[in-house]
């Protein structure tokens, strides 16, 4: 998921014609019978039989997270995990697979690492460098220095004073005994939240610049400002390196926009990301390291005491010139038959962040949607409409290559000005919230939608998946869709530990993918996608956006 704040969008209140809370049990209920959906029940019986006893998708996620993992955008890992999954797109029979690239600018890949603090004692560190940032140029061994620079009136209390020290910016953090919820699986309280589309709060007005009322404004452009102003002057100085000892700040439930909230877990779990830029600046600012927060406190301790500390570094980083395009989209097909020219889309993004092995985030989701269309080829699915799959590249950037596919295939969001597959698509459907299974589907604040959506649940329901949420929610690829009007949508997932430890950390790796839910959500994500395929006709929009509407 991409790694920016996530703001939550102004929404049109309305009531959910569909949903019906049952207090009794901590499930929302759905009616069909004001659809009049015509459903291939025997094919649909066929695809729950192969999904669900002779399912292939913790295989592909082992081969995307444990072989070719990370999959960092511009990486050779990710060209070696897209040419893995065609060979696989090939052996299934599947058409038109290739490759569309755009630009990214540089790649950056790690390829050595290892810290210990060697004074006052010796203790290997549990750390990952930041992505986009340089290596050490062999090993160093340095003095480690506090110097909690908050303001550019604090470069003149170090000028002069951090030149070959590895500096400790930040004040030691509390370390929490976990507490509450680390492991989100939906209660009651949350059933019943999905089914409500928040009244946005009004816009203040007076913010403190930099407050965290005012992080999607001007303060927030400020803070980031300031971070660059400190890099540049650390640079300047001669500084061996930086040491951060990461956030302990919980996230909101990302691509669902939920209330949702869980504490950030320690103990050796550590949230990494980009430290750099990825243009012609690339690698112009001190090689920057997340460490575990046990080992960043222990130094800032010891350094309290008067005592000096030692550090041990080395850091071996390659940049990637973009020679041609670093940024690609996979893209493969089943061709539809009486309606081949219309296409239904099932997608998630296929790159990664660098210090796990990207399993939950979010070889999870591309190997649901791969094993989707391995389970209808197997089953000898027909479809009307061609189903399409999107391997997105570059979603933890800012959702870049879905919206150079939808810039390139249907509109560009700055003029709508709609290319003629606009009128094509009949659904985009998107993965991108961990292992947990499906339990339904945001509507995305169409309206249209949600009846037809309760239909296609009814087999599902023994399943889990019974909620249909009727507000739009953002942060991940199906928004590059849904800016141009066209009917983009994202499921609903448990979040077991996504929030708390998997998210951007190195515990994202397979160990922690559950395999039952993975099986359940490859399955719906087929049943989803051949009703869409199937139907008379395509799937309701909304209106169509404004030009120049603001992107997430």
């Amino acid at each position: 998921m991409i790694q920016r704040f996530k703001l939550t969008q102004v929404l049109k209140p309305f009531v959910s014609a569909v949903l019906a809370l049952t207090l009794a049990t901590p499930t929302l209920t759905i009616s069909a019978q004001t659809s009049t959906e015509s459903l291939d029940y025997a094919m649909l019986a066929k695809i729950r039989e192969e999904g669900l006893q002779r399912s292939q998708v913790m295989d592909h996620i082992s081969w995307l997270s444990d072989v070719y993992g990370p999959r960092l955008t511009g990486s050779p890992a990710i060209k070696q995990a897209s040419q893995w999954a065609q060979k696989k797109f090939k052996e299934w029979g599947l058409a038109n697979i290739h490759e569309e690239e755009f630009a990214f600018g540089k790649g950056w890949s790690l390829t050595r690492f290892s810290a210990h603090m060697t004074e006052p004692q010796v203790s290997p560190l549990i750390g990952y460098p930041k992505s986009w940032t340089p290596g050490t140029n062999g090993t160093i061994n340095a003095d480690v220095v506090y110097a909690p620079i908050q303001t550019e009136a604090d470069f003149e209390k170090y000028r002069g004073k951090l030149k070959g020290k590895i500096v400790l910016l930040q004040p030691a953090r509390e370390v929490k005994v976990l507490d509450g919820r680390v492991v989100l699986r939906m209660n009651e309280a949350d059933l019943q939240e999905v089914a409500t589309t928040p009244v946005p709060a009004p816009r203040r007005t007076g913010r403190i610049a930099g407050s965290a009322d005012d992080a999607g404004g001007a303060g927030f452009q400020r803070a980031a400002n300031l971070q660059r102003k400190i890099q540049e002057f650390l640079l300047a100085e001669g500084i061996a390196a930086v040491f951060d000892r990461g956030s302990d700040s919980f996230m909101s439930a990302g691509g669902s926009e939920m209330t949702w909230q869980t504490q950030r877990t320690d103990g050796g779990t550590i949230f990494v990301q980009s430290g750099g830029t990825r243009d012609q600046n690339a690698g112009k600012v001190p090689p920057q390291i997340v460490l575990a927060v046990e080992h960043y406190n222990r130094m800032i301790r010891i350094l309290e005491k008067g005592v000096p500390v030692k550090a041990e570094l080395n850091i071996q980083a390659q940049f990637h010139e973009e020679t041609s395009k670093n940024g690609f989209n996979l893209i493969a097909e089943i061709p539809g038959t009486d309606l081949k020219d219309e296409v239904v889309i099932i997608g998630a993004h296929f790159d990664s962040h660098h210090s796990g092995t990207g399993a939950t985030d979010n070889a999870t989701g591309s190997a649901a949607m791969m094993e989707a269309l391995r389970i209808l080829k197997a089953v000898g699915a027909k479809p009307r409409r061609t189903i399409r799959i999107g391997l997105w590249g570059a979603e933890e950037q800012g959702l870049l290559g879905s919206r150079a596919y939808v810039k390139e295939h249907f509109a560009d969001p700055a003029t709508m000005k709609l290319l003629p597959e606009h009128e094509k698509l009949a659904a985009y459907f998107n993965i991108d919230n961990g292992t947990g299974r499906i339990r339904g589907i945001w509507a995305q604040g169409n309206l249209g939608v949600q009846k037809i959506f309760a239909q296609w649940m009814e087999p599902l329901k023994d399943l889990g998946v019974t909620l249909i949420g009727p507000r739009s929610v953002g942060s991940t690829d199906h928004i590059a869709f849904d800016s141009v009007g066209l009917p983009g949508f994202q499921f609903i997932q448990e979040r077991l530990e996504y929030n708390s430890r998997t998210h951007h950390s190195n515990m994202d790796t397979v160990d922690h993918v559950q395999r039952e839910d993975m099986v359940q959500m490859a399955t719906v994500v087929a049943v989803f996608a051949y009703n869409a395929a199937m139907r008379n006709e395509k799937l309701p929009r909304k209106a169509l956006p404004t030009a120049q509407r603001r992107q997430e």
